[in-house]
């Protein structure tokens, strides 16, 4: 468990052992989300991870005649 400080700006330093461990790189987004009184913040991963997610995806579903 790691104790940071809310500077005035209300800003926190993320300690060095959560950054290497959960590989933040600077500018990457943390959503913080209120739970029980407490904040959780989650790292969002980049977009580009993403790609490829729906690779194999069977796109043979039924459209309207409307439809591409």
């Amino acid at each position: 468990m790691e104790t940071v400080k809310l500077s005035p700006k209300y800003q926190v330093v993320v300690p060095k052992p959560i950054r290497d461990a959960l590989a933040l790189k600077p500018g990457q987004y943390l959503e913080m989300i209120i739970v029980d009184g407490r904040i959780e913040m989650v790292p969002v991963p980049p977009i580009a991870e993403a790609r490829g997610f729906l690779r194999g995806i069977d796109t043979a579903v039924p459209r309207d005649d409307d439809r591409i």
